[in-house]
């Protein structure tokens, strides 16, 4: 399958040549990074009233002190709706004083 030249498509490429199936269901998970945890816990908040109402983990990472919330939604991971998502949730984090980190699957 061809992916879009960029580094969601780069990263979805990679992970298809190590034999996950992206054509199923999958919990993607989306880093969204803090310097305060009040933001942190004020994204969490807004998430929870939000239709998509992922799965989140709020942790601060001890060599950088950044809070980090670990926000968790199951989807079939197709390029568009991974760009879609990703900025969404950076969107929202923007207004709480957050930014996007990247995204990854756990592969067995």
């Amino acid at each position: 399958m061809q992916y879009p030249n960029d580094e969601n498509g780069q990263l979805l490429a990679e992970m298809a040549e190590a034999g996950i199936d992206l054509t199923t269901l999958l919990p993607v998970d989306f880093f969204i990074l803090f310097e305060q945890k009040p933001s942190a816990e004020s994204f969490i908040k807004a998430m929870n009233e939000d239709e998509l109402a992922p799965k989140m983990e709020l942790q601060k990472c001890p060599d950088t002190g950044v809070w980090e919330v670990k926000t968790t939604v199951t989807m079939v991971p197709e390029h568009q709706l991974l760009s879609q998502t990703e900025q969404y949730l950076e969107s929202i984090a923007d207004q709480h004083n957050g930014y996007g980190d990247g995204w990854g699957i756990l592969a067995d």
